[in-house]
């Protein structure tokens, strides 16, 4: 409901993410808006590279590089994309998630996250670049098991 509220002034045709821990959140939300989740995947097809748009991303959390790649059918030329993760602490994830929406020719209409970690540049990243992002809880600090969120 909340990334509903948020929102709710944009002009939204698809919801995007990136498997599998962003799938949850955008599938409540796609509900709630009544539009479609398209969902990107990690791993990738020898088959069918002609029919995909694919980048390469890096993980924070798994320090590992992972190509991530969605179907063309599932995103169209003006398509208003609006991209939902789970975490974002670099934004590796989701400049690579950009970058597949701008392949297709779809505009990104905001970008929502779970959880920010305030305290890695991610949200500069990706605001430089000229996007929204909205956070639902953004974490300042974890230093010996004790976190701080930043007040809003």
């Amino acid at each position: 409901q909340d990334l509903k509220h948020h929102f709710s002034n944009h002009s939204i045709d698809k919801i995007a993410t990136i498997e599998t821990s962003g799938i949850a959140p955008s599938v409540f939300l796609g509900y709630l808006l009544q539009v479609p989740v398209v969902y990107f995947k990690k791993s990738t097809s020898k088959i069918l590279k002609d029919e995909l748009y694919q980048t390469k991303i890096h993980s924070f959390t798994k320090d590992i590089d992972y190509q991530i790649s969605v179907a063309k059918k599932y995103l169209c030329k003006g398509d208003q994309v609006l991209l939902i993760d789970d975490f974002m602490a670099n934004g590796e994830a989701c400049l690579g998630a950009i970058n597949l929406i701008e392949q297709a020719q779809a505009q990104v209409a905001g970008i929502g996250i779970v959880i920010e970690k305030a305290f890695q540049n991610g949200r500069a990243k990706v605001e430089a670049l000229g996007y929204e992002v909205y956070a639902q809880a953004r974490i300042k600090s974890l230093h010996d098991g004790i976190i701080e969120f930043v007040e809003s």
